[in-house]
């Protein structure tokens, strides 16, 4: 079993629990009646430069604790005036050690959209990630069916939330592309054995349609990376431990926007 794996498992578990404590139908019904949101993550990618999509991150199973003081609530304030264009806030609890109130909180407090960064394995997570306040999900090609990926394609864009459809190779790609992903990101982490290579997204790109907004994910550490990947057409990456790590996440991030 892969780390993947795991925490797709894990993930179909915390369903299982949040069912028993609120039913598929009620949170569905409770999703629905909010006011249909307006795609603004995506709306966030489509800029002449880069955009930028911040990473509230506690710990990964690859490195264990990142911020053993996490003051979730002020990061993503300091995110927001550093210039970021989203941010991704991590609610899986086992091995990030995150958590659905982190997300809760940042979106009520920042005016910029957020992605829940959890392991989609059931459309019950898309309802509650609405509930939450976020404006879009990740969807893993790895853990899910071509024909579940459009499937809560079609339940995000009923609740006007976008997906963000996550890739690791050109087979995952192109079943991405297929299922009619608009955001496609590409995982420069290998699961499997944690090795990081941003060329993954460079190579990526060329297969993917240049209508698709195209994220870069994982292992984007300097101003170098960004200017390749710009080069290469990618218009957003997603950072999260280089910016975790920095004393002075504004500085930063100007450092890495060059």
């Amino acid at each position: 079993m892969t780390i993947l794996d795991k925490l797709a498992d894990h993930a179909r578990e915390r369903v299982e629990a949040a069912k028993k404590e609120l039913s598929a139908e009620h949170i569905k019904k409770l999703a629905l009646e909010l006011p249909k949101g307006d795609f603004e993550f995506e709306k966030a990618l489509k800029k002449e430069d880069i955009a930028f999509i911040c990473e509230c991150k506690k710990a990964s199973p690859s490195k264990g604790v990142i911020a053993e003081d996490f003051p979730y609530l002020s990061i993503a304030k300091e995110y927001e005036a550093a210039g970021a264009d989203c941010i991704s806030v991590l609610t899986e609890p086992k091995w990030f050690l995150g958590s659905n109130d982190y997300l809760r909180e940042i979106a009520a407090n920042v005016s910029i959209p957020c992605i829940r960064k959890d392991f989609t394995v059931d459309e019950y997570m898309i309802y509650e990630a609405k509930l939450l306040g976020a404006k879009a999900v990740l969807l893993i090609c790895s853990i899910l069916t071509e024909e579940q990926i459009r499937e809560y394609i079609g339940v995000c864009d009923e609740l006007g939330l976008s997906a963000l459809v996550e890739a690791h190779d050109e087979a995952e790609l192109r079943m991405a592309v297929a299922a009619g992903a608009r955001i496609i990101g590409v995982n420069n982490r290998n699961l499997k054995d944690f090795s990081v290579d941003t060329g993954n997204s460079r190579r990526l790109r060329e297969l993917a349609p240049a209508s698709v907004s195209f994220v870069s994910e994982s292992g984007v550490q300097s101003a170098e990376d960004i200017r390749l990947l710009r080069e290469a057409g990618v218009n957003a990456v997603l950072i999260g431990e280089t910016l975790m790590r920095a004393a002075d996440k504004k500085a930063k991030l100007a450092e890495l926007k060059g």
